[in-house]
């Protein structure tokens, strides 16, 4: 109860911070001459394109803290742009004398008070949110294959040869007949390891696993194969749920690097389709090895290697 008490109280305090953000904002951008009067700055060409620009900057941190899952985050925000504001005020005030210095020290310490509390509330969240798993992410997808369910599912059962066709996979060791360690990169360059479980198996038709202990990445998912209607291949249907770390944030910086996971998934089972159909996933000249270079964009119609090329593969 305690612990839930304190946590709505961080909530109201990144509230209240978001209220006072919109304010100024509204303030700065509607009544930008009077915000420079009071605060004693000049009437300069200069303050006169800062002023409503620090007032977007609060319209943005009011947005966050109202709306936003993450106070902690957007309350660190507001710390950073009260630091940029001492700033500003503190060559201000250096150049100052008379009234205007008067009103400029004033406006200087209610922007020291803000700070103090905004850097209170921006630790407090940030432990709260720190407290909290990743906001789960469910993917669905599809695809079909011109392989019998039963050799489909062979391929798949067989762990081992996922990051055959999975991108982020690194490895995938089993561990007993149902259980394995799981190996998978991350985005700025980190690895992250679980073990799973396979908790459903339907031989030729379903499997079904989840992460098991402290999962870096705590996920589950289900694989459905089922004869396609022409009598000949198998349709793939693939459920996945996970938590990105960091939760919102990372989901948003993994899509800012163009990992977004619904494409993710997308890819893995195209490349997949490739595997068990031809052997190997196609590759295009434009980035020729795959997921060693994670470069595989700009691309160009895919064409055989040349003599150096594999070579040069081979000695990599």
């Amino acid at each position: 109860m305690a612990e839930r008490t304190k946590k709505e109280k961080v909530r109201r305090q990144g509230r209240r911070l978001g209220w006072l953000s919109l304010g100024l904002g509204v303030a700065q951008l509607a009544a930008p001459h009077a915000v420079r009067r009071i605060s004693g700055v000049d009437d300069s060409a200069t303050s006169r394109a800062v002023v409503p620009v620090v007032g977007m900057r609060e319209l943005v941190h009011a947005a966050g803290l109202l709306t936003g899952r993450r106070k902690g985050v957007w309350a660190w925000t507001r710390v950073a742009g009260d630091a940029m504001d001492l700033t500003a005020l503190g060559l201000a005030l250096a150049h100052r004398g008379g009234h205007r210095r008067r009103r400029l020290a004033g406006v200087t310490g209610a922007v020291a008070g803000i700070t103090a509390l905004d850097l209170l509330t921006a630790v407090q969240a940030t432990r709260m949110d720190d407290t909290r798993k990743g906001d789960p992410v469910e993917l669905t997808a599809a695809t079909t294959i011109r392989k019998p369910a039963p050799d489909v599912f062979a391929f798949w059962r067989d762990l081992e040869n996922l990051p055959a066709f999975m991108a982020h996979l690194e490895r995938i060791r089993a561990t007993g007949d149902r259980t394995s360690r799981w190996s998978a990169s991350a985005p700025f360059g980190q690895n992250v390891e679980w073990d799973a479980e396979i908790t459903e198996e339907t031989a030729g038709a379903l499997i079904a696993w989840r992460s098991t202990g402290k999962a870096d990445v705590p996920n589950s998912g289900t694989v459905r194969f089922a004869p396609a209607p022409d009598g000949e291949s198998t349709e793939v249907h693939v459920a996945l749920t996970y938590e990105i770390p960091g939760g919102a944030v990372g989901k948003v910086v993994a899509q800012y690097f163009g990992e977004e996971p619904h494409q993710q998934l997308d890819d893995d089972l195209r490349r997949l389709k490739q595997v068990l159909e031809t052997g190997e996933v196609v590759r295009s000249d434009g980035a020729p090895w795959g997921k060693r270079a994670r470069r595989e964009f700009p691309q160009r119609p895919a064409q055989p290697l040349s003599d150096a090329e594999l070579e040069k593969g081979a000695d990599a």
